[in-house]
């Protein structure tokens, strides 16, 4: 009985969103803002009438699901023709941007947090390091913003959760004591080739098998009109799951196979991706539903001015600082390069980081945790409320898009 309620609950969550999303769209709320509202006011601290026994690990694959359609769909859209001339925009913010965030975040979190050991403080500026596709959907879907920073944005967001997946297993590996073979140095390339490569390598060879059975089965018209989003859906979980089934990064080989589908895909590109779409943004959905039941509640009790104070620089010293420098001379105004800095939110990456973060136990994993899950909540509703206003303002100054 408490299982049909519960989904019976989350339903009824969905539908009423649903009736309003194209409202919201226009407004200063976002779905996931409402969504996690919802699960914490219909959660155990509140009404108590979403009683929910669901493991970490649970959540973990769910987010792991919702972030893997949403990075394949968000680079299966990318242009292509934009993505070319702007490609050295989102190097910057990855190879320059990604390691003085996760540095800067260390540094501040020694200062706030002395109780935590160096790994421990590596972790957590590890963790929060990738932004979240799903939550930047508002920004890099709008035309309004100039297609350039679109576009960087969404690659930006589409890799550096796979480029830091490596970066959290060689860490955890030395906090947990992990016997390394060989050499340091070895054992760590070793892992960021495996990582990074092997989520490349899937990404790329069952995209191109896929959209090449796809390409002939549309030809032929074999599909039917019912089933027409069903393709592009089982192709991004299959990018992931190969990939991680293998030891490499299904964020990578889901992003991968996603940029290789807008480039080799049929013509009825955007009536494959639909379904794929819709079933993306449920699932994140979803997931913040469940974080504001089963997370916000226990936050709300623990939280104190040293977690609230890392979750705010994370947002904006430890994120601006870092992509203000690396843009410099990249030929961007101010408010441009502002623009940037601020639409880095931390969201289901950063979920899936943490959890598997606390399956190791480490001694300061609740100051971890409490610290990541305060910055995501931050994110959820600055970012949300910010995004409308702040697209109009920059669309004001800036020139057409590209």
């Amino acid at each position: 009985m408490v299982l049909y309620q519960n989904l019976a609950l989350l339903a009824a969550c969905l539908l009423l969103f649903s009736l309003v999303s194209g409202r919201i769209e226009r407004a200063w709320l976002s779905g996931p803002i409402l969504l996690s509202l919802a699960g914490y006011v219909l959660g155990p601290r509140v009404l108590g009438l979403l009683d929910l026994a669901i493991t970490a690990e649970a959540i973990r694959m769910l987010a792991e699901a919702a972030l893997a359609v949403v990075l394949f769909c968000d680079a299966a859209n990318a242009d292509l023709g934009v993505v070319r001339r702007v490609i050295r925009l989102p190097e910057r913010l990855l190879l320059l941007g990604l390691p003085l965030t996760i540095l800067l975040g260390f540094g501040l979190a020694a200062l706030i947090f002395p109780q935590l050991d160096v790994l421990e403080l590596a972790l957590l500026a590890a963790m929060l390091a990738p932004t979240d596709a799903a939550l930047g959907k508002p920004v890099v879907v709008n035309p309004a913003v100039p297609a350039s920073i679109r576009e960087s944005l969404n690659l930006e967001s589409g890799l550096n959760d796979g480029i830091c997946v490596p970066v959290i297993v060689i860490l955890l590996s030395f906090a947990v004591g992990t016997q390394i073979e060989h050499t340091t140095l070895r054992h760590v390339l070793a892992v960021v080739v495996e990582e990074i490569g092997i989520g490349l390598l899937a990404g790329v060879l069952i995209t191109a098998a896929a959209a090449w059975l796809l390409r002939r089965a549309d030809a032929q018209e074999w599909i039917a009109e019912g089933w027409t989003g069903i393709p592009a859906i089982a192709i991004a979980a299959s990018c992931f799951t190969a990939a991680q089934a293998i030891g490499g990064s299904g964020f990578i080989a889901s992003f991968t196979g996603g940029l290789l589908f807008s480039w080799i895909a049929p013509v009825r590109k955007h009536a494959l991706l639909r379904g794929a779409e819709a079933s993306g943004e449920t699932l994140g959905l979803l997931v913040w539903c469940l974080f504001g039941a089963a997370v916000l509640g226990p936050l709300f009790t623990r939280l104190t001015w040293p977690v609230f104070l890392y979750g705010l620089l994370s947002l904006t010293v430890i994120r601006m600082v870092p992509v203000w420098l690396c843009l410099i001379g990249a030929g961007l105004g101010t408010a441009e390069k502002l623009f940037i800095g601020w639409f880095g939110p931390r969201g289901l990456a950063s979920i899936v980081f943490a959890i598997i973060v606390l399956d190791e136990k480490l001694p300061g994993t609740d100051t971890l945790m409490e610290v990541v899950a305060c910055t995501v909540l931050l994110s959820i509703v600055a970012h949300g409320m910010t995004a409308i206003p702040l697209i109009r303002r920059l669309a004001s100054g800036a020139p057409p898009a590209s």
